[in-house]
């Protein structure tokens, strides 16, 4: 499934694949996110944490939904968050068949050449998830099956943007479903249950908003969140980062950054 072509005017889709920030990697508690979570030590290793299991690797990619924890402290990182039901997490969720799978120190050069968080998420992100694909290795997994009318819900609410009614009764509707029936086919079909998915998409949103300039009050209150202070909130439970360290890796030219 691909997001929706309609791009703002700086050239950021309203619906993006993925977020990339690069910076001072730190220490994040265990968190979960409805995404796919590639975390690169630019040089050296980290720590990750995941299934109550520790290790040490120059990177990690997790799968969707699973509680991990990271410790880059003293380490420079790219970060890479991908939509599992965009083009490019369908493209990177072929090498992830556990919780999470350790990156070697080549797969990491291989991964970080080139890799700057403006153009990844200005349209470079599918090419690399797929490059990224491609060097871990990943066979082809069986695409998951996707009810036609969540499908239907699901295209409904990329193409109709920041205004789309997401109430539960609205994309029933949409679907063509009871809404116990379409419920349950949400989950079935996409993985995780329709609120959880949506708080995914509400960020994404936002980070669209500050992708393209806006302020974080701005951001905050087009993806529907009372004030900047709530998003930030939510940025750092879904994340691990604040709305500012987005901010911070967009407004840096990919040319200044240091190959590796």
């Amino acid at each position: 499934m691909r997001v929706s072509e309609v791009r703002d005017p700086d050239g950021y889709p309203l619906w993006p694949p993925l977020l990339a920030n690069r910076g001072a990697g730190g220490h994040s508690e265990g968190h979960a996110h409805h995404a796919i979570h590639v975390v690169l030590a630019v040089q050296g290793k980290l720590r990750f944490e995941v299934a109550n299991e520790s290790f040490e690797a120059a990177g990690v990619v997790t799968a969707p939904d699973v509680v991990h924890r990271i410790d880059a402290r003293g380490v420079e990182v790219l970060l890479v968050f991908l939509d599992p039901e965009s083009a490019a997490g369908a493209a990177l969720s072929r090498v992830v068949q556990g919780p999470a799978r350790a990156i070697t120190e080549a797969e990491r050069d291989a991964l970080i050449e080139g890799a700057a968080p403006r153009g990844l998420m200005q349209g470079d992100g599918v090419a690399w998830a797929e490059r990224a694909a491609k060097t871990l290795g990943g066979g082809t997994l069986p695409a998951r099956r996707v009810h036609p009318g969540v499908r239907r819900a699901l295209a409904h609410l990329r193409e109709t943007g920041f205004d789309a009614d997401t109430s539960l009764e609205a994309l029933a509707g949409v679907a063509g479903l009871s809404e116990g029936r379409f419920m349950h086919a949400f989950t079935e079909s996409v993985g995780i249950p329709l609120r959880p998915y949506l708080a995914w998409l509400k960020l994404q949103r936002a980070a669209a908003a500050i992708a393209a300039g806006r302020s974080f009050t701005e951001a905050a209150h087009a993806a529907g969140f009372t004030d900047s202070a709530h998003l930030t909130r939510s940025f750092v439970r879904m994340f691990g980062m604040r709305p500012r360290d987005l901010r911070a890796a967009i407004e840096q030219p990919a040319d200044t950054r240091p190959a590796s």
